[in-house]
C-alpha cells in the first residue's frame, strides 16, 4: 500500500510476535504437562473452552470406541440370540459396566487445566459410579445363580479374575472418592494429591484385568455350550480398547516426567 508521498509503506510488525514465536520454538522439545505417553499433546488434549464430550473421540480414543462397540455387540448379540434366562443379565450388565468404566477413563484423560480437571473428575465420578452399580448387579446375579443351583464358586479362571477385579475396583473407587472429595482423611490435601498417580496406574491395571476377565469368560462352559461368543472377537476388541486408551496416558500424571513449574491442578 502506497503512502501520500508515493513511497510504499512497510507493514508494521510487532516485535513481540517474533519473541513469542522464538519462545514457542524453544519450548517445542521440552516436556509438556499435557503431553501423552505416545505422540504430541495436541493428539489427546482438551482444547480450552471446549466441552468434555469430544474427549471421548479425540486422539486414539476412536480406536477404543471401536473396540468397545465390537465387544458389547458381540456379547449382547449372543445373549439375545438365545433364550433369555435369569443368568442372561450377568453378561449384559458386566459388559455395560466395562463400557461405562472405559468411557470414564477416556473423558478424563485429555483434561489438563484446573477447570477441565474439576469438570472431568465429576464426569469420571458419575460414569464410574454407574459402571460400579452395573458390575455389582452382575455380581449379585452370578452369586445368586450359583447359590440357587449349588454351583461351586471360583473354580474357573474367569471366576478368579472376576473376583480379583471386583476387589480391586471397590478399593479403587473408595480411594478415588476420598482422595478428591475428602482429602483430609489422608492428613492433608497435598498428601492426598501425592497418591493420585497410583490411583491412575491402578485404574489402567483394572481396565486390563476386566478385559482379561471377558476373554476368560469365552472359555466357560456356559459360553461354549450356549452363547458361543468368539474368543477372537473379544481379543481383538480388547486390543483395540488398549490401543485407544494407553497412548493417551499423560506422562506427567504418572510421575514419568517432572511437573513444569507454575502448573496447577491435580
Amino acid at each position: 500500500m502506497a503512502s501520500a508521498t508515493g513511497i510504499p509503506e512497510q507493514p508494521v510488525v510487532d516485535p513481540r510476535e517474533g519473541e513469542e514465536s522464538r519462545a514457542e520454538e524453544s519450548r517445542g522439545d521440552e516436556p509438556r504437562e499435557d503431553e501423552p505417553l505416545l505422540g504430541r499433546p495436541g493428539a489427546a488434549t482438551q482444547q480450552d473452552g471446549r466441552s468434555l464430550f469430544p474427549n471421548l473421540i479425540i486422539g486414539t480414543a476412536g480406536i477404543a470406541q471401536a473396540g468397545l462397540i465390537l465387544l458389547v455387540a458381540s456379547v449382547w448379540a449372543s445373549v439375545f440370540l438365545n433364550p433369555l434366562i435369569f443368568f442372561s443379565a450377568h453378561p449384559l450388565l458386566n459388559s455395560a459396566g466395562l463400557l461405562f468404566l472405559t468411557e470414564s477413563i477416556l473423558i478424563l484423560q485429555p483434561t489438563h487445566t484446573p477447570t477441565q480437571k474439576r469438570q472431568g473428575t465429576i464426569a469420571h465420578f458419575i460414569a464410574n459410579n454407574l459402571a460400579l452399580d452395573l458390575l455389582i448387579a452382575g455380581l449379585v446375579i452370578i452369586e445368586y445363580n450359583k447359590w440357587a443351583n449349588a454351583i461351586p464358586h471360583f473354580e474357573s479362571p474367569h471366576a478368579v479374575l472376576g473376583l480379583t477385579t471386583y476387589i480391586l475396583l471397590l478399593i479403587q473407587s473408595a480411594v478415588g472418592f476420598t482422595q478428591y472429595f475428602t482429602p483430609r482423611l489422608y492428613g492433608s490435601v497435598d498428601r492426598a494429591k501425592s497418591i493420585y498417580k497410583w490411583h491412575r496406574i491402578s485404574g489402567y491395571i483394572i481396565l486390563t484385568t476386566m478385559l482379561a476377565t471377558v476373554i476368560a469368560a469365552t472359555q466357560t462352559d456356559y459360553n461354549k455350550n450356549i452363547l458361543d461368543i468368539k474368543i477372537w472377537a473379544i481379543i481383538i476388541a480388547a486390543i483395540l480398547v488398549l490401543i485407544g486408551v494407553l497412548p493417551r496416558i499423560k506422562k506427567q500424571k504418572l510421575g514419568l516426567q517432572p511437573k513444569p513449574s507454575g502448573v496447577e491442578g491435580q
